[in-house]
């Protein structure tokens, strides 16, 4: 084989990849505000021969910096994935719709074809969507699969316009004859409230293709939910479906009820703590018990149902073969209620999806740690409460189960949200420790 052959086979297997290939400069804490100051990132998609994914997340972009990077992506008409978020932070609200507009403008002058589009974490409301409109109408969106907007402050307003360009999209798309086929949306913690939700539920009626959506935390109550739940109904192929931390009331829990027969793909079903009480419990349960055998995780904690309804959605699993997590924590069934619900999913062989009903009790104080700098607090709560140390407060005696509690633990233990500290920590002073049941007190330090 001659040096000129030996060259461009090289060559060629220096263009072969598996997966995507592109740039990512992901959580490096880059303050990009000049063209200068984005150099790097440019010269780096320059170099980059076949560019389907740029991730800039975890850094902070100002309009120089971003009109600098957007000049670079023209000349990729190959581009699909853009990921950025959490890439505005400390910037003025005036600069950011100037940035997206100028990080769009490159797009659209490439000729691309966006497959993902991923802004969360970025705290640009209203105002930023009024930059994103163009591209979002444009035709590098037309194939747009993935949409993740999570924690933008949208607002009613910002969903109104969201709405309002996506259904542009899917117009001009249509007509085009390649019609919008979103698959994946996220915006949840984004106060859309139910104006909102309303303004969404007419993209997700049209489109029809939706496969994932992730909206928790939200603000919507009946009528928000309601016309979301009749936008479900109309996209069959829906997997997974997480409304967590919204209100539903009746209304709302008939509207769901009547969507389900309708999702027999649902995977991952997430409705956890949306006041379902046991009304929504036992309408939700009639409509689960036929069908829906794709079933593998199923969250409703924190739902103020009582043993009756618990009872009902431990029948509606009978049929599910694939389930493997049921979360029914944090709900008013009583001793006997749990007893009863233990039963009959073990009797139904299902009781191995069953969490522990205290396992979202950890999951919430967990985050609720982090999220307030507490975990060494937490640690030592647990310590003490678990009567693995002594309490500063001499007149506090252990007067619970602490058989329960440890099997409680031996589950929390083993999830993916325990942190790795907590479990170090436990687990040293379980290695030194003995404590007599009885007497509440330690034999062995």
């Amino acid at each position: 084989m001659s040096d000129v052959d030996l060259d461009e086979v090289i060559k060629q297997l220096a263009k072969t990849h598996v997966g995507l290939n592109g740039v990512s400069f992901e959580n490096k804490s880059l303050k990009l505000d000049t063209e200068e100051d984005a150099k790097d990132v440019v010269d780096a998609i320059n170099k980059c021969e076949n560019l389907e994914y740029l991730h800039l997340g975890g850094n902070t972009l100002g309009v120089d910096a971003a009109k600098a990077i957007a000049k670079a992506l023209e000349a990729h008409t190959e581009f699909k994935r853009a990921l950025w978020m959490d890439m505005f932070t400390g910037r003025m609200k005036t600069e950011i719709p100037q940035a997206l507009k100028y990080l769009g403008a490159g797009l659209v002058l490439s000729g691309a074809r966006l497959s993902e589009l991923d802004l969360s974490d970025n705290a640009f409301g209203p105002i930023g969507v009024e930059g994103l409109a163009a591209l979002l109408r444009s035709s590098t969106c037309y194939a747009l699969n993935v949409l993740k907007l999570n924690n933008n402050g949208l607002g009613i307003t910002g969903a109104k316009l969201l709405s309002q360009a996506l259904l542009d999209c899917y117009q001009s798309s249509n007509e085009a004859g390649q019609p919008l086929a979103l698959k994946v949306f996220v915006a949840g913690r984004n106060r859309l409230e139910d104006e909102g939700a309303k303004a969404l539920a007419k993209v997700f009626k049209v489109v029809g293709t939706l496969e994932e959506v992730t909206i928790p935390q939200n603000g919507m109550y009946n009528a928000g939910i309601v016309a979301l739940c009749e936008a479900f109904a109309l996209n069959p192929n829906l997997q997974l479906l997480n409304l967590n931390d919204n209100t539903f009331r009746e209304k709302a829990a008939i509207a769901m009820a009547k969507a389900l027969p309708s999702l027999q793909n649902l995977i991952h079903l997430n409705l956890g703590d949306c006041l379902l009480k046991t009304k929504g419990a036992l309408l939700l349960a009639e409509a689960l018990t036929d069908g829906h055998s794709k079933l593998q995780e199923v969250h409703l904690g924190f739902n103020e149902i009582t043993a009756e309804g618990g009872l009902a959605l431990a029948k509606a699993m009978k049929n599910k073969n694939d389930l493997k997590q049921l979360e029914l924590g944090g709900n008013m069934f009583g001793k006997i209620g749990r007893k009863h619900l233990i039963l009959e999913l073990k009797e139904n062989s299902r009781l191995d999806a069953l969490g522990s009903l205290s396992n979202v009790l950890f999951q919430e104080l967990f985050i609720w740690g982090t999220q307030n700098e507490k975990t060494s607090e937490v640690n030592n709560a647990l310590l003490v409460h678990l009567g693995l140390i002594k309490s500063e407060d001499k007149n506090l005696k252990l007067t619970w189960d602490l058989d329960g509690c440890m099997t409680a633990l031996n589950y929390a233990v083993q999830q993916e949200y325990f942190p790795s500290d907590t479990r170090q920590t436990i687990q040293f002073f379980l290695g030194r420790q003995v404590l007599d049941v009885e007497t509440q007190e330690i034999l062995i330090e």
